[in-house]
């Protein structure tokens, strides 16, 4: 019973701290999230990534920014992925954190000390990838967060960590997690139903999006598909799906 209360008194105290002083308050967060996150910094601006996709098609990405333990409306972006065919969310995360941070570096912008990768050690290894090819591993904290038992995976180390349910350190990472799904949900299901990516391709019975991009991607145009002879259609698509465009287009 001593326990319980003395917990209930400190909850209660750090509720009223965050009411009457909320710098105090915000700045008590990011010595602890510091501290649970082994950073060298207090995170005062993370920013955290997310993919969506539908079976492949439509494939986007979000990125969301917290500055202060706070939600940056503002800074969120989405990302159409551009590279990458299929899915395939490690090849995405890579892709979309080296065009993040090749912009922050090339227009000077603010680098954060904290970003935060949804998904655990593959999609976090897809991350560095990227960070290394520009020059900042090791200069950016960066986590990745599993969703299923919240674990929380650290660069090189293959032993997750477990956060407290009740720590606030977790409850920030989880909501700004949670933020950048349904932000990229969002975007996701705005371009699926306006059909931004439906190409004259997709028209072709047989062919869905993922085999449309493939050919856009070679080709560069429809109308060089069209043109295109059965022996460069079968090159980059195989044989049967080769055939197909090209008989809908040879009828």
């Amino acid at each position: 019973m001593s326990e319980r209360n003395v917990e209930y008194y400190r909850r209660e105290k750090i509720k009223q701290e965050s009411l009457v002083d909320p710098e105090r308050h915000t700045n008590r967060i990011m010595e602890q999230m510091k501290k649970d996150l082994r950073l060298t910094e207090e995170p005062k601006h993370i920013e955290c990534f997310d993919n969506s996709n539908f079976q492949g098609d439509y494939p986007v990405a979000a990125m969301t920014v917290f500055k202060n333990a706070k939600p940056s409306k503002k800074d969120y972006r989405h990302f159409n992925i551009k590279t990458v065919v299929g899915p395939d969310d490690f090849a995405s995360m890579e892709e979309i954190i080296y065009r993040r941070y090749k912009r922050v570096l090339e227009e000077n912008l603010e680098m954060p000390q904290l970003i935060v990768i949804d998904g655990g050690k593959g999609q976090l290894s897809s991350a560095l990838e990227s960070l290394e090819k520009l020059g900042l591993r090791g200069k950016v904290g960066i986590i990745g967060i599993a969703k299923k038992l919240e674990e929380i995976y650290f660069p090189g180390d293959s032993i997750p960590l477990y956060l407290d349910k009740r720590s606030e350190t977790l409850k920030i990472i989880q909501q700004i997690r949670d933020e950048a799904h349904r932000f990229g949900i969002t975007h996701h299901r705005s371009k699926r139903d306006k059909g931004t990516l439906k190409t004259e391709l997709t028209d072709i019975k047989g062919v869905r999006y993922t085999t449309a991009q493939k050919l856009l991607s070679h080709f560069k145009s429809v109308k060089k598909v069209k043109e295109a002879t059965l022996e460069e259609l079968v090159k980059v698509l195989g044989n049967a799906k080769g055939e197909l465009v090209h008989n809908y287009y040879n009828k």
